[in-house]
């Protein structure tokens, strides 16, 4: 049996300010309880979903970015955001592992309430240290590398087992070298970020990512940087991670990469999901913008 949607809701302000009522309606700043929706039709019936947002809100000063995303992802899921810039792809992405603190609703991965705990009708933020442990199950992968440029490939990729997941140092090297051989870059475990190329060092990046042993990956826009040379071998890689079977979420405006290797495609515009389903959608979308956006791209 689910919870009461009330209970599932996130209290305005910054991560760690303290504590919030679940309240209705109220003033800025009380809790709103999260909309009670039917789980999306991808789930697989009779198992919870690995990831379960519920109505996520989120604003910047005046500015509302998510205006109330709902969203199941079911294990092995692959979905792919579609969407303008500035239509809160991103932040979704960055509310799901608490970058980002949502003002409202709820988000779970694997059925536990993210940046939050519930105690007696009342949520509280969560320490930093204990966000930090719900981070190791859901990896992320940005725009820009982000690998540390005064370590080698395989330091990089040993850095979170063993500092964070307390790994001892000889398994984790022996992980890091599989999978720098399962991105096609066993010989560079010596090179620094430096002497890459912006393709092998988003892949290092994917590798270090999956090093945690995440149980949700999350993919922002992870060729926007690159040379258009260098976007087939990430994006191969990717492929194979669909092929394994791995829970995806993914920002990109690669249709191709959407229409071959998702099982849903969500159309994000102005905060709001306007459009979602399988990847033949993106032939024949129904809504205005999301024709629109596609002209641009195919």
């Amino acid at each position: 049996m689910s919870r009461p949607p009330a209970k599932d809701a996130a209290p305005g302000g910054p991560a760690g300010s303290g504590t919030g009522t679940v309240a209705p309606d109220g003033p800025e700043g009380a809790v709103t309880p999260a909309a009670a929706t039917a789980p999306a039709p991808s789930a697989v019936q009779g198992q919870p979903p690995m990831l379960r947002a519920r109505n996520v809100r989120k604003s910047f000063g005046s500015l509302e970015v998510l205006k109330g995303i709902d969203m199941d992802v079911g294990t092995g899921e692959v979905v792919v955001l579609l969407g303008p810039s500035g239509s809160g792809k991103s932040t979704f992405l960055r509310c799901i592992n608490h970058l980002e603190a949502p003002d409202g609703g709820s988000i779970r991965v694997a059925g536990e309430l993210i940046g939050y705990r519930e105690h007696k009708g009342r949520l509280h933020h969560l320490r930093p240290r204990e966000v930090t442990r719900q981070r190791r199950d859901i990896g992320m992968v940005f725009q820009h590398f982000n690998l540390f440029p005064h370590q080698t490939v395989l330091q990089n990729v040993i850095e979170a087992p063993v500092g964070v997941r307390r790994r001892p140092k000889a398994e984790a090297q022996e992980r890091a070298h599989e999978l720098l051989r399962r991105v096609g870059l066993s010989e560079k475990a010596g090179s620094y970020p430096r002497q890459l190329s912006g393709g092998q060092q988003q892949r290092v990046a994917i590798a270090r990512a999956l090093a945690m042993q995440p149980k949700l990956m999350l993919f922002d826009e992870p060729t926007s940087a690159l040379d258009p040379e260098l976007v087939g071998e990430v994006l191969e890689t990717m492929r194979d991670l669909v092929r394994d079977g791995l829970t995806m979420v993914v920002v990109t405006h690669e249709i191709a990469f959407a229409k071959e290797a998702a099982d849903r495609v969500v159309f994000m515009d102005e905060g709001r999901v306007l459009e979602s389903g399988p990847p033949s959608v993106l032939d024949r979308p129904s809504n205005p913008r999301t024709q629109a956006f596609l002209k641009r791209f195919l």
